[in-house]
C-alpha cells in the first residue's frame, strides 16, 4: 500500500547557528481517524523530541533505527482544516523548533442500521450504575499509559481474516442513533485465538456490560488495544504480552448480532482506525481490508457479526 509522505524542514535553534529540523510525515489519509507517523530527523544527537497537535502533547520515542518519532491521532470528530504540528528538539548544542501543517480533509461515513437485544439500547435500572463504573474505569485506564514504549518492531493484526465493519460508521441500534462504531470488527468463526498485535501489559482482563469478554492491552505511550466480545480470556490484568500473545478466543458476548472480534484502538486518547496503525506501522502484507475502500453509504444493514 502506498502511504502518503511529506518532508520539511524549518527549524529556529536557541544558542547555536540556526539547525534545520527535517519533518517527514507518514499515514494511510490525512483524514478523521487516521494515524500519523512524524519521523524528526537532522539533530545529532538528540537528547528529546516533543510535539504538540490537536491540542495535545504526543510523546516523542527514538525508534530502533535512533529516529526520534511521534505517533499522533487524528480523532473521530476532528474537522477539516489545517492544524499546526509544533516540534522541539533537545540537544546538547541547544533547542531547537520546527513546525508543520497537516491538512485534514473530510471523511464521510456511512450509517448502519443493527437490532441487538432491548437491554443493550435501553439498560434495565439494575444495571445503570455498573455501566458508569465501568465507564469510569476505562476513561481512567486512558489516562494511565506506561510512560516508555513497550512495542518493538511492526504491529501484527490480532486475527487473519479481514475486516467487514468499517470504523466510524454511525451507528443506530433498534432505530435509535448510538455513538459511532470506534473500531474495527472481523468475522472471525467463534473459538478463534485472539493474539496481541505488539508487546505491552494487559491493562484490563474480564467482563464489561456492553463489550462483554474483553481485554486492554497497553502498549506504551498511550497507545491502547481494545479487545470486545471474547468468549473466553485467557490472560489477567497485571500480564505482560508479546506480539502473538493469546489474550482469549473469539465469542458473541455483550451488545453484538453475532460472533465477532472488535478491535478498538486509543492513541493518547484520542479515537482512531487500528487498521491505519497496521497500515503505517504493520508488517509487509498486511493489507488494509478492501471493505475500507468502498464508497460510504447514506444506510446499510450490517452483516451479522458487527457490534
Amino acid at each position: 500500500m502506498r502511504l502518503l509522505s511529506t518532508l520539511v524542514g524549518l527549524a529556529l535553534a536557541v544558542g547555536v547557528q540556526p539547525t534545520p529540523i527535517r519533518i517527514r510525515v507518514a499515514a494511510r489519509a490525512i483524514q478523521p481517524g487516521e494515524i500519523v507517523v512524524l519521523a524528526v530527523t537532522g539533530i545529532e544527537p538528540a537528547a528529546a523530541a516533543h510535539v504538540r497537535a490537536f491540542d495535545r502533547d504526543w510523546p516523542g520515542y527514538r525508534d530502533d533505527d535512533g529516529t526520534w518519532r511521534a505517533i499522533i491521532g487524528i480523532d473521530l470528530d476532528v474537522a477539516a482544516g489545517d492544524y499546526a504540528v509544533a516540534v522541539r528538539v533537545d540537544s546538547a548544542s541547544g533547542t531547537a523548533r520546527a513546525t508543520h501543517t497537516l491538512a485534514v480533509t473530510a471523511k464521510p461515513f456511512r450509517t448502519r442500521t443493527l437490532t441487538v437485544n432491548d437491554a443493550f439500547v435501553n439498560p434495565p435500572e439494575g444495571v445503570q450504575a455498573r455501566i458508569e463504573r465501568e465507564a469510569a474505569e476505562l476513561n481512567r485506564i486512558w489516562t494511565q499509559s506506561n510512560a516508555t514504549r513497550l512495542w518493538t518492531g511492526p504491529f501484527a493484526r490480532p486475527v487473519p481474516h479481514e475486516a467487514n465493519s468499517a470504523f466510524g460508521t454511525r451507528s443506530v441500534f433498534n432505530g435509535q442513533p448510538r455513538s459511532p462504531h470506534g473500531g474495527a470488527d472481523f468475522p472471525s468463526p467463534a473459538g478463534t485465538p485472539v493474539v496481541s498485535p505488539n508487546a505491552g501489559r494487559v491493562a484490563l482482563a474480564g467482563d464489561l456490560y456492553y463489550t462483554g469478554g474483553s481485554v486492554i492491552v497497553d502498549h506504551g505511550l498511550g497507545l491502547f488495544s481494545f479487545f470486545a466480545h471474547l468468549s473466553s480470556v485467557d490472560v489477567k490484568t497485571g500480564d505482560a504480552a508479546e506480539r502473538g500473545t493469546v489474550l482469549g478466543k473469539v465469542g458473541a458476548t455483550g451488545r453484538v448480532t453475532g460472533a465477532h472480534l472488535h478491535w478498538t484502538l486509543r492513541a493518547n486518547g484520542v479515537r482512531v482506525d487500528p487498521l491505519s496503525l497496521i497500515a503505517v506501522l504493520g508488517e509487509s502484507g498486511n493489507r488494509e481490508p478492501r471493505t475500507a475502500h468502498r464508497e460510504p453509504r447514506t444506510a446499510n444493514r450490517e452483516p451479522k457479526g458487527v457490534s
